[in-house]
């Protein structure tokens, strides 16, 4: 089968550098590797010129417009790979990442997704102890379950996979794009909720396997999104995305139901008000800046889903079809 990796990436020539000598060691190299560059990042423009290309079949593909999801449909496009791998400029996958995948993908012709685990660290130590067993799961409630960066154990079946380590057989995606809706202007989070649970309603299969690892050294990100800090756009953004690809995703009982309990009680990233009332003796006016947040994303993403819902109505009345 032939393997592209699409690596999008902006301002992190140094990062972009480890990822790329990366690949160029993985025991099955890829066919094509894709490095997806803003028009305004002369940095990595620079850098790219001088860059090595022995045994790593690179190429460069120029996006136009700011945000992982425009970068990743760029990336998409230009994609000629039977399966078409996804990494962050600051990862370094392990030698065995494009083997470990292509096995998995000729073993299984069910398998639409596999992603795996993300070893995040910070100054040379791992970000977060801890271990998981249960990891990229989407409750019948709405709670999404992460923690691909602790997963342990057996393959197991997922909803959601993460982006800096995630891979797809294309004519599984044949069609299907990264949200456009999904707001922010770099980061975008939720983007990838969105696009599994898409891939899941067509039927595929999605495996996490925590063997399928990378290395990962979260970098500077240049938008509202900065890691660790409370901001209140980056936050409503977040709601507002997650709520849009939960929505579009579950039955009408069940946006009911995740409607009821994400604002009566919430999760740690996304505040009801039972998390509001659990975090503000600790955290005093800053749980109740979140949860406001948390009620203006949510509001934000019903009112895209609504807009889209109707906006498509509209045009299947005039003949227009999907």
């Amino acid at each position: 089968m032939k393997i592209t990796v699409i690596i999008p990436t902006y301002c992190r020539s140094k990062d972009l550098a480890r990822c790329l000598e990366a690949l160029r060691q993985q025991t099955r190299l890829a066919d094509e590797v894709l490095v997806v560059v803003r028009d305004t990042d002369a940095e990595t423009w620079r850098f790219l010129e001088g860059v090595n290309r022995d045994f790593l079949l690179l190429n460069t593909v120029k996006v136009m417009v700011p945000g992982v999801v425009a970068a990743m449909n760029v990336g998409l496009d230009a994609a000629s790979g039977d399966i078409i791998a996804f990494t962050d400029d600051d990862a370094e996958p392990h030698i065995d990442w494009l083997e470990r995948i292509e096995i998995w993908f000729q073993s299984d012709r069910q398998l639409g997704g596999i992603g795996g685990r993300d070893w995040q660290y910070q100054d040379g130590r791992i970000k977060e102890p801890g271990e998981r067993e249960v990891v990229g799961q989407l409750q019948w409630w709405g709670r999404v379950i992460g923690d691909h960066h602790l997963g342990i154990g057996e393959p197991q079946q997922v909803y959601v996979l993460k982006g800096v380590n995630m891979a797809y057989r294309k004519s599984a995606i044949a069609g299907l794009r990264f949200d456009e809706r999904m707001r922010g202007t770099g980061a975008q989070a939720h983007f990838e909720v969105a696009f599994t649970l898409a891939l899941k309603r067509r039927g595929w299969a999605l495996i996490y396997d925590p063997n399928v690892s990378v290395d990962h050294y979260p970098a500077q990100r240049f938008d509202e999104d900065q890691r660790g800090q409370f901001n209140e756009i980056a936050w409503i953004n977040a709601t507002h995305n997650e709520t849009l690809a939960l929505l579009e995703h579950f039955t009408a009982v069940q946006r009911i139901i995740f409607l009821f309990w994400t604002v009566l009680i919430g999760s740690r990233s996304s505040f009801g008000l039972i998390q509001y009332l659990r975090f503000l003796p600790n955290e005093g006016n800053l749980a109740g800046q979140k949860w406001l947040a948390t009620l203006k994303g949510h509001w934000q993403g019903w009112q895209t889903w609504r807009q889209s819902k109707t906006g498509s109505r509209r045009l299947y009345s005039r003949g227009i079809c999907f």
